[in-house]
């Protein structure tokens, strides 16, 4: 019978801060600026992707609270060199705000696969958690700051989708190649039941 790892908390706070600092990293790479859309196309998501993918549902979600954070404290992590409380008012809000939660669902069906990491499962649990969930918020966030439709708003990410889909298969692509090496990174779910046994 395989043996349960111990948790680790010094090692879940660096990978924690690991990958808030890759997101931070993605943001280096040149946005692409949609002439008439104030949201800019950027590398990040990928990121968010990849936190899920690898950490998991719970760690992943703190990366990027930790990184969502910091920007509002004012340090320039967005593409760009954006940050302070001003980004929160700008109609990327909610592409920002969901990056937590993106990156909790992308984990969360990340580890409902027990063994193997699978690349099909892996693209689509970036699919639904990277691209459905993080478009929930930013076509609310879009409507809420430009007081349009949420239908309008909808029309309007039509030109992020693409890309998306891109960064979806190569956080899957990668989240594989990163499980070989360093498998039992994902909790599988007796894991879990076993943690909240002993809680």
């Amino acid at each position: 019978m395989a043996r349960t790892s111990p948790r680790r908390p010094a090692r879940d706070l660096a990978l924690i801060a690991v990958f808030a600092g890759v997101v931070a990293a993605l943001g280096l790479v040149p946005a692409l600026a949609v002439p008439g859309f104030g949201v800019p196309i950027t590398a990040q998501t990928l990121g968010v992707m990849l936190a899920g993918a690898v950490l998991g549902a719970r760690r992943g979600f703190l990366s990027l609270l930790l990184f969502v954070g910091l920007v509002a404290l004012g340090l320039p992590l967005l593409a760009g060199g954006r940050g302070g409380l001003g980004v929160f008012a700008g109609p990327s809000v909610g592409f920002l705000v969901g990056f937590p939660f993106a990156a909790f669902v992308t984990g969360w069906l990340s580890e409902r696969r027990t063994g193997r990491y699978r690349l099909g499962w892996g693209i689509a649990a970036a699919l639904v958690g990277g691209v459905v969930v993080e478009y929930v918020f930013g076509i609310a966030g879009i409507a809420l700051v430009a007081h349009t439709s949420l239908l309008a708003a909808l029309s309007s990410t039509a030109v992020f989708i693409p890309g998306d889909v891109v960064k979806a298969v190569l956080a899957a692509l990668v989240a594989r190649g990163v499980h070989a090496a360093y498998p039992g990174l994902l909790r599988q779910p007796a894991e879990r039941d076993r943690t909240l046994a002993s809680a």
